[in-house]
């Protein structure tokens, strides 16, 4: 690996569609080594520090305010525990990195669960989150939902995350097409989501970086209206970080706006990054974390303060996506269309 400085220029925005009356997607941008979580100058271009940086997508569901409040919980959440637990541990290697990474998003979910449970007025609340941490020459993502993260590199975009979606596990299983799942209007089916149940299995994947690497993550409110082939085009129009964000958003705009629209957007660069290879593989990439990764026992943060207070509980609910959490229901459509296709 190249020696000297990795360096990342980020930016994030969020946008409230054409059709919606509240926005209840989130987002952060954080340098963890400083510990400034914002859009401010020495944020949005900094040297990876030996903390490493953090970026995040949140998508919020649940009716009434209750989504909004799932995603910025879950954005406040995951940061904090970041920024304490994990700028405190003792070994700050890439594998304690990952770990503390996945380890926040779990206890995320636990503490949101938790306030629901405390809160009816806001029971079954829950928020998709990507997570993308970077540590050295690595990034790491971690998934829960349908918000994505893709990578464009040599002008072509890459999705680095897999949907915890219904159609995602029809595709898996070869019953459908990828093409055909885009077109299913069961596509916002998803099986995962933060909060509504006691506990989530996150997806922790990993991706090194090159020279020149832009990384997306959004909300579906953008991936699905915008294909990839064409995040990679305006990725190459626009190397201006914040334009880049703007025409991807109103791209999305201009084919209706159904839903929020969040993404932020990131460029790596630096001597501590080699030119990237065209022999090398990008793409999904499972990280499976080592035993001595993880501490015994499991530190936690001390919990912030609950946010904003509760919703009220007969605002108009979310119609425009049919996010069916009903995990079970769903595994049962896919064993009787397996077992159809097996007959």
């Amino acid at each position: 690996m190249t020696d000297g400085p990795v360096r990342v220029s980020v930016f994030g925005k969020s946008d409230l569609g054409r059709s919606r009356d509240h926005n209840e997607d989130s987002f952060l941008v954080a340098d963890l080594t400083s510990g400034n979580a914002s859009l401010a100058p020495e944020v949005r271009d900094h040297e990876i520090g030996p903390r490493g940086s953090l970026f995040m997508v949140a998508d919020g569901m649940g009716g009434a305010a209750a989504g909004e409040l799932a995603s910025a919980m879950a954005t406040d959440l995951i940061y904090h525990h970041l920024s304490t637990v994990w700028t405190q541990d003792p070994n700050p290697s890439a594998g304690r990195f990952a770990f503390r990474m996945k380890e926040a998003v779990e206890l995320a979910n636990e503490r949101l669960y938790a306030y629901a449970r405390e809160h009816p007025e806001v029971r079954g609340m829950g928020t998709t989150v990507t997570a993308a941490g970077v540590f050295g020459h690595d990034l790491y993502l971690t998934q829960i939902g349908d918000s994505r993260g893709y990578l464009v590199r040599n002008a072509e975009a890459i999705q680095l995350t897999k949907d915890q979606s219904l159609m995602q596990r029809l595709v898996d299983a070869g019953e459908l097409t990828p093409e055909e799942a885009e077109q299913s209007e069961r596509r916002n089916i998803i099986l995962q989501a933060l909060g509504p149940d006691p506990r989530v299995k996150v997806d922790l994947t990993r991706q090194t970086l090159r020279r020149g690497d832009v990384l997306i993550i959004c909300s579906d409110g953008l991936s699905g209206l915008v294909r990839r082939e064409e995040f990679a085009q305006l990725a190459g129009e626009f190397p201006d970080l914040p334009e880049l964000c703007s025409a991807l958003i109103d791209r999305a705009n201009e084919r209706g706006g159904p839903d929020n629209i969040t993404v932020v957007t990131a460029r790596f660069d630096g001597a501590g990054l080699p030119e990237p290879d065209q022999a090398e593989g990008v793409g999904y990439q499972v990280y499976d974390l080592d035993e001595n990764d993880e501490p015994q026992p499991r530190e936690e943060a001390p919990v912030p303060p609950d946010p904003i207070a509760a919703p009220e509980p007969d605002a108009p609910p979310r119609s425009h996506r049919t996010r069916n959490l009903l995990v079970t229901a769903a595994l049962l459509l896919v064993l009787a269309l397996l077992l159809a296709f097996l007959l």
